[in-house]
């Protein structure tokens, strides 16, 4: 596979960021910003099971990255007040994996797995007996003489994260009760997510500051906190150790993350679609090939964005301009063709 590019406008949690994270959680649903419906469902799940002194029904979190699933499965477990045991889909590559965290949970613990939809065909298949009838089943030999043995697991919850729910199978989906997807947060909401971990950090922060970083941070609270990073360094550097607009202004232009959230590549695509194809509509692989990149990169790393905001759209025949590209580039629209759609 590709490996994605970094860039500071990625929703993906980069190498080294995962402690920082951490730092800068929330560690109650009060403390929780934003996904309010999700939230107070949630917050009734939890509260009856812990009255009922039960484990948690299975639950499947669902959405981009970068939007807090594993924030929400971390404030789960301290609200239940159990231990919570972390994996991720890649990294369960046999059964066996699989049943070494399975034995040590003990009784409504919490088992997150991040990128469920990324298990093996083999751990997913050893997963369902466990989520349902809390058994796991090793098989002992081999050919005819092969005998199973079923274990007995503590009734415990599986939260699973997953970005691309397409990409579960039927069975797998359909064992989690609980089943929440979280959407982009609004600017208002990324503003108080920046000016909170601003004061983690103990960095200072112009309210105006915050507002401008979080018009730019593509609804995600990752990118938010990343970028507020990035402005903190230049504060320090090139400033007096606060972040004001004129700080964040800076930072944004250095990285080339322009108004509208977009950075060099994501204009880059645009431009070539323009200018290059006509506005298109173009197909995927020449759009990579002309800008260099892997066609699957330019779908799950560049597009979504670019769709979700109405520069881009997919069509049968292929990837088309829409009015909102042209006027951000300041291009033209060719006259009789809205949005080159017709």
């Amino acid at each position: 596979m590709t490996p994605k590019p970094l860039r500071e406008v990625s929703a993906a949690a980069k190498d080294g960021e995962e402690r920082l994270e951490q730092s800068l959680r929330p560690a109650t649903f009060d403390e929780y910003v934003g996904q309010e419906k999700i939230v107070e469902n949630v917050k009734v799940y939890a509260r009856a099971a812990r009255e009922r002194n039960e484990a948690l029904d299975h639950v499947l979190l669902s959405g981009p990255p970068g939007l807090g699933k594993t924030s929400l499965a971390h404030i789960l477990a301290r609200e239940l007040g159990v231990a919570m045991h972390v994996t991720s889909g890649p990294a369960l590559v046999k059964k066996g994996d699989l049943a070494g965290l399975l034995t040590a949970l003990a009784p409504r613990d919490i088992l997150f797995i991040d990128e469920v939809h990324r298990l093996s065909p083999a751990v997913e298949e050893a997963l369902y007996p466990a989520m349902e009838d809390f058994r796991f089943d090793v098989v002992l030999g081999a050919g005819l003489g092969a005998q199973t043995m079923e274990m007995r697991l503590e009734r415990f919850t599986l939260v699973g994260a997953t970005t691309r729910t397409g990409l579960l199978a039927s069975p797998l989906r359909d064992r989690f009760p609980i089943q929440e997807r979280l959407a982009y947060y609004e600017p208002a909401e990324l503003r108080e997510i920046a000016l909170r971990a601003a004061r983690k950090l103990s960095v200072a922060i112009d309210p105006v500051a915050a507002e401008e970083l979080s018009g730019r941070a593509r609804g995600t609270p990752r990118i938010t906190i990343r970028l507020l990073q990035r402005a903190r360094d230049f504060a320090q550097v090139e400033g007096d150790g606060s972040i004001t607009l004129a700080t964040v202004q800076h930072t944004l232009s250095r990285l080339e993350v322009d108004a509208k959230g977009l950075d060099a590549m994501d204009r880059r695509i645009l431009s070539v679609v323009l200018d290059v194809f006509g506005g298109g509509p173009v197909g995927i692989d020449a759009v990579a090939a002309a800008v260099g990149e892997e066609s699957d990169t330019i779908e799950d790393v560049y597009e979504p964005f670019l769709v979700r905001e109405g520069y881009l759209a997919r069509t049968p025949r292929g990837r088309v301009a829409l009015p909102s590209a042209y006027e951000h580039l300041g291009r033209e629209r060719p006259r009789g063709r809205q949005g080159n759609l017709l």
